[in-house]
């Protein structure tokens, strides 16, 4: 059995540069493809030229120019604004914020303190004393005095409104049997053998009539609505259908073939304009390398670094060592006078006051050499005492 399936034959209608999942192409796509092409190149190619030495020209300003001036700007403004502001605050603002701080600590925060400690406590703690003295008053008022006043009063109220129930309630009795039998019992049968039959009749009179309204309103509507849609189907809906299919439709395809080949002729045109650019930067560049640099390097080369390793040798390297020992000269000459200045000073304190005491040695606590534990004793150089 094969394994391997055998390549897919291609096939010979479809032509060999063109992918197989691509659509064929017609004449016209065809015959605006190589026109459009061209002007699009010939258009383009100065365009990309004059962009990528603009593009040239600006990495060179910002690299020699911008940046360098930026950064000079930055110092400059450190210098003017960052560093006196830092040195306002480090040494005028804070310390005058400290000081503030201390004043307005002793002139307001120890008064205050002494004045609640002082006056407001003593003056809240008597002011709480009286607060509950008076309210022991008024409780023993409450309890002893309105207490017993208002049982008394509530005694008297419930007495007096038992008497008043019992007579509503009588009252109360007559009046219902009256309103029952001369009010109540004709209002219901008024009710029952007059206005619900009433009422009846005319709900359903009013339903029925709704119901007729709503068929004429439903029958009228859906008359002008089909009127309405045949009517606008054919003299709106129609025409719009064959302007779409057979002008605007032919004509977007058109404009939208002629779209995409402008498209690609740019794209094309504008990498291409990129090759011929690049050729003749690096013509320019060749060109300048040439008449420029290289003759600048050999004059740099030839003979602007002999005249320098001369020059170096011959003035800055012998006039460098004279200058360093001109330097060690005068180091030795100070420090011999430093040190004639100090023995001199000694001198005249030790002419004025005297030979100074000798220090006392402190005695160690560390055992000396001579002093140390040998391996025969058994006790230690401090404890030997």
């Amino acid at each position: 059995m094969d394994l391997q399936k055998p390549p897919a034959a291609q096939s010979p209608a479809a032509p060999s540069g063109r992918a197989a999942g691509q659509a064929p192409e017609g004449c016209l796509v065809v015959a605006i493809r190589l026109p459009v092409r061209i002007v699009v190149l010939v258009l383009v190619v100065p365009v990309r030229m004059a962009w990528d030495a603009l593009v040239v020209g600006g990495r060179f300003l910002r690299d020699a120019v911008l940046r360098p001036f930026g950064r000079a700007l930055l110092r400059l403004g450190k210098a003017l604004f960052v560093w006196p502001l830092i040195g306002l605050w480090r040494y005028v603002v804070v310390p005058l914020g400290r000081a503030l701080a201390w004043l307005g600590h002793v002139l307001l925060v120890v008064p205050a303190l002494w004045l609640y400690r002082r006056v407001l406590t003593p003056l809240g703690h008597g002011l709480a004393w009286l607060a509950r003295g008076v309210g022991a008053g008024a409780a023993w008022l409450y309890a002893r005095v309105l207490t017993p006043v208002g049982h008394a009063v509530l005694w008297s109220l419930k007495g007096i409104g038992a008497v008043a129930a019992a007579v509503g309630l009588g009252l109360y009795g007559a009046g219902a049997w009256l309103v029952r039998y001369l009010v109540v019992v004709p209002a219901r049968w008024l009710y029952t053998w007059c206005l619900a039959p009433v009422g009846r009749a005319v709900a359903r009179c009013a339903r029925e009539a709704w119901r007729l309204l709503r068929l004429l309103a439903g029958g009228i509507g859906l008359a002008l609505y089909w009127t309405v849609h045949w009517t606008v189907r054919i003299l709106l809906v129609l025409p719009a259908l064959v302007l779409w299919r057979w002008v605007l439709a032919p004509v977007g395809r058109f404009l939208a073939v002629v779209a995409r080949e402008v498209g690609d002729a740019l794209g094309h045109a504008w990498r291409i304009a990129g090759r011929v650019s690049l050729a003749v930067g690096r013509f320019l560049a060749t060109v300048l390398r040439w008449t420029v640099v290289e003759p600048v390097r050999w004059v740099h080369r030839t003979l602007l670094t002999p005249v320098g390793h001369v020059i170096r040798d011959a003035v800055l390297r012998p006039a460098a060592q004279a200058a360093r020992s001109v330097g060690r000269a005068s180091r030795q000459a100070l420090a011999a006078a430093r040190e004639t200045a100090r023995q001199t000073r000694a001198d005249v304190r030790r002419m004025l006051f005297g030979e100074p005491a000798p220090r006392e040695a402190l005695a160690r606590r560390e055992p000396s050499a001579g002093e140390a534990r040998t391996l025969g004793s058994s006790t230690t150089a401090l404890m030997k005492d």
